[in-house]
């Protein structure tokens, strides 16, 4: 009899220490911390080419109102195969995630991103305006 209120209080005590360790944070669908930040902006834009190197031909113009990032590339760039780069504010994410590359050869259907707040309340969605270089 001993030894049963042994092994039951040895369960009580591993199950109180497991559910003691559960997380505090709630994380999202993609395991990321979720917080209470609203804030929800682009920061800074980049495009590569195939090379890893920037197809820009300046600074792309990120418009937070507007919610726009217009972006001007050299002349004779494969549009077909570019790696967009965003840096958003702290805990946001961006949706789609972007896994590879990206074609943005059609320049009349302009690329669409979704930022996404820490807390995963607020969604601004960005439309990406691509111009060629003129030569």
């Amino acid at each position: 009899m001993l030894k049963n209120i042994k092994w039951i209080a040895a369960m009580m005590l591993t199950v109180s220490v497991l559910v003691s360790c559960k997380e505090d944070f709630p994380v999202d669908e993609d395991g990321l911390l979720i917080t209470s930040r609203s804030q929800c902006y682009v920061s800074n834009f980049e495009l590569l080419g195939p090379d890893f190197q920037t197809v820009r031909v300046e600074n792309a113009v990120i418009d937070t109102t507007a919610q726009t990032i217009n972006v001007k590339v050299f002349y004779g760039t494969d549009l077909t195969n570019l790696y967009p780069q965003f840096t958003l504010v702290t805990d946001a994410k961006l949706d789609p995630k972007i896994i590879g590359k990206v074609d943005f050869s059609d320049l009349s259907s302009p690329k669409q991103y979704t930022v996404v707040s820490g807390n995963r309340k607020v969604r601004k969605t960005y439309t990406v305006n691509l111009t060629v270089q003129t030569p």
